[in-house]
């Protein structure tokens, strides 16, 4: 919904953008590859992986190339625009607020914002740093942002956060972040 919405991507996209661009690689292929290589930033973190760790960082990449070639080119309405935007960024907060409630395992994106939290900052806080330094490395690797770039980083943490009150499951072990 916020790639269609073509008012600006997220800030992981426009880092995955700028890398495409730089490496000739397509997009989900970019995604796979910085989901793996953003694991070895959980090391100081101490995040530990699971099966949502290990679906995420190989399913999703695949699915934004397939998606990309669903999607129209372009809305006529700037309201289904700002609409497409909005209600993709709270979709992407609902469906991480599902999966990392499972506690199968953050993203690998996703286990940087945890593994801030377990270090006593809130996971609004924390996916907001994350997405703010991805938007600065995407941007200088040649990626492009927009409004919904930074709607995207001001607003994803707290509708997380907010979705987690209500979508974690109490676990036995404490290596999934809990919500602040």
């Amino acid at each position: 919904m916020s790639l269609a919405a073509d008012l600006g991507v997220s800030p992981w996209h426009v880092f995955h953008q700028g890398t495409s661009r730089i490496l000739g690689l397509s997009i989900g292929t970019i995604v796979v590859l910085t989901g793996l290589a953003t694991l070895v930033l959980w090391i100081p973190l101490k995040q530990r992986p699971g099966l949502g760790t290990l679906m995420n960082a190989l399913v999703i990449g695949p699915v934004v190339d397939i998606t990309l070639n669903l999607l129209p080119e372009s809305f006529e309405s700037s309201t289904v625009q700002w609409v497409m935007m909005l209600g993709g960024i709270v979709v992407i907060g609902l469906g991480s607020g599902f999966y990392l409630g499972a506690g199968l395992g953050p993203g690998p994106r996703d286990g940087l914002m945890t593994g801030l939290a377990q270090k006593g900052i809130s996971i609004r806080v924390a996916r907001t740093i994350v997405e703010a330094l991805a938007l600065i490395v995407g941007i200088l690797l040649g990626g492009t942002a927009g409004i919904g770039t930074l709607a995207f980083v001001v607003l994803i943490g707290p509708i997380i956060q907010f979705f987690l009150r209500f979508l974690e499951v109490p676990q036995g072990d404490k290596s999934q972040a809990t919500v602040k």
